[in-house]
C-alpha cells in the first residue's frame, strides 16, 4: 500500500471529500487534496532498498473553522502509524473563500525480498 492510498481510505472513512484534481461536481465547503512530496528509497551496504519512505502533503481546505478538521486528520494518522513532520497554515484565500492548512505526513513501508536479478546464472 502507498501512503497516498493509505490516507485516503483514512479520509474517506471520516468522511471526508478528498481530490486530487479539479471538482466534476460543486466544490464542497470542506476538502482535502493529497500531493506527494517525495518517495525514496534508504539503502545499506549492499546498495539494495529495505525501506520505501513516502511523504505527502494535506492541504485543508475550508470555508468554517478548519481546526476540527484538523484535529480528526491528526488523531487518525496517529493512530494509523503515519508520522507527521510539518503543519502550517497557508492562509486564507480571499477569491474562493477557503482557509488553507497543510499537514505534511511521512511513513516508512518495510519493502519485501525483492530478487532484483543479480543471482541470475
Amino acid at each position: 500500500m502507498s501512503l497516498l492510498a493509505e490516507i485516503k481510505s483514512i479520509a474517506e472513512g471520516l468522511n471526508i471529500k478528498v481530490e486530487t484534481g479539479a471538482f466534476s461536481d460543486k466544490v464542497p465547503d470542506e476538502y482535502i487534496v493529497l500531493t506527494p512530496l517525495s518517495d525514496s528509497f534508504d539503502m545499506h551496504c549492499d546498495n539494495m532498498p529495505t525501506f520505501d519512505r513516502q511523504e505527502v502533503r494535506i492541504s485543508i481546505f475550508s470555508k468554517g473553522n478548519y481546526s476540527a478538521l484538523k484535529y480528526k486528520l491528526v488523531t487518525a494518522l496517529f493512530q494509523s502509524d503515519i508520522s507527521i513532520t510539518d503543519r502550517l497554515y497557508i492562509g486564507y484565500e480571499s477569491d474562493a473563500g477557503y482557509h488553507h492548512y497543510a499537514i505534511d505526513a511521512l511513513k516508512t513501508y518495510e519493502l519485501e525480498e525483492i530478487d532484483y536479478g543479480n543471482n541470475r546464472t
